[in-house]
């Protein structure tokens, strides 16, 4: 890839067919994919994860993949492990003298590896919880700012994640922390959205598709092979209200509905945070997703090609 960028970053809500547009792109560029799904790391949550590694296949040849079934269910995978992972990944491909496509929806997981944050794998406190467990979020927020100035309300929008704020600068102020040698990242950043309506079709006829291709069955298998239902609830929406359903708290009509809404939202939660990433200064080139796979290519050669 004769160009400034190192890597390209394919990105999006959910249902916009970022995976198999991917893929052709690979076809196209000598690329290799890194997935970008908080999710699709687990073994054994296939359908629920929305894998499809059929779309992988580009003219009967399989794109190389990573960061995809690398742990097993009932693990709780975080975004220091991903960062590390990738890595991994991303140098393998460089060395084998082809390109990095990264592709997924799980922005801060994008967030981190481009743009190098400073992430260590900090030991979980005890007894620092202990003394924190009954404050209020005001209360943790204003410890927090003695630690550090607060630019933006990600570390404080729930107690559990101010504690961990906390948890985090606490250690930083008392041990050495040596930061790894993060290489140069510059992506070229393709965003594919759709018209919401069309979205909205799409996660319905995708999520009654799943459902006809076993997803209720994979989750009871799942409980099956000794994960606790508040455990399955930590993967993501389906995993969460098919449990309920399958433990009997809703009715499949009602699980079908909540489910629906709650993806809904989901997406809708992927581009405001797509659309901060902008505000704070990255660039992304957004395609609509019914321009067909073949032309998203020429977009992307041609945006290569003009910064050269």
């Amino acid at each position: 890839m004769n160009t400034k960028y190192n890597i390209i970053t394919i990105l999006g809500p959910t249902a916009t067919g970022k995976t198999k547009f991917a893929a052709q792109l690979c076809n196209s560029v000598n690329g290799e994919i890194i997935s970008a799904d908080s999710r699709q790391v687990y073994r054994n949550m296939n359908i629920g994860t929305g894998k499809d590694i059929e779309d992988y296949i580009v003219n009967n040849v399989s794109i190389p993949y990573h960061l995809i079934d690398i742990v097993d269910a009932g693990y709780q995978y975080n975004v220091f492990e991903f960062q590390r992972d990738f890595l991994v990944a991303y140098n393998k491909i460089k060395n084998n003298n082809k390109t990095p496509v990264l592709c997924g929806g799980t922005g801060l997981y994008i967030d981190a590896v481009l743009k190098g944050y400073k992430l260590i794998d900090v030991p979980v406190n005890l007894e620092l919880r202990k003394t924190l467990e009954n404050k209020s979020l005001q209360q943790l927020t204003e410890i927090l700012k003695k630690y550090k100035t607060l630019h933006n309300k990600t570390d404080v929008d729930t107690v559990k994640r101010a504690i961990r704020a906390i948890e985090i600068e606490e250690y930083y102020k008392y041990n050495n922390v040596q930061e790894k040698e993060y290489p140069k990242i510059n992506s070229l950043i393709i965003g594919i959205n759709c018209d919401r309506e069309l979205r909205r079709k799409r996660i319905t006829a995708r999520l009654k598709n799943r459902i006809s291709e076993g997803l209720i069955d994979e989750v009871k298998n799942l409980l099956d092979s000794g994960l606790k239902p508040e455990q399955l609830t930590y993967y993501g929406l389906e995993y969460k209200f098919i449990t309920e359903y399958i433990i009997g708290k809703y009715s499949f009509d009602e699980f079908f509905t909540k489910l629906e809404i709650a993806i809904h939202q989901f997406a809708k939660r992927q581009m405001t945070y797509f659309r901060g990433m902008e505000r704070k200064g990255t660039k992304i080139y957004w395609i609509d997703s019914e321009v067909s796979n073949d032309e998203k290519i020429k977009i992307v050669l041609n945006v290569l090609q003009n910064v050269s």
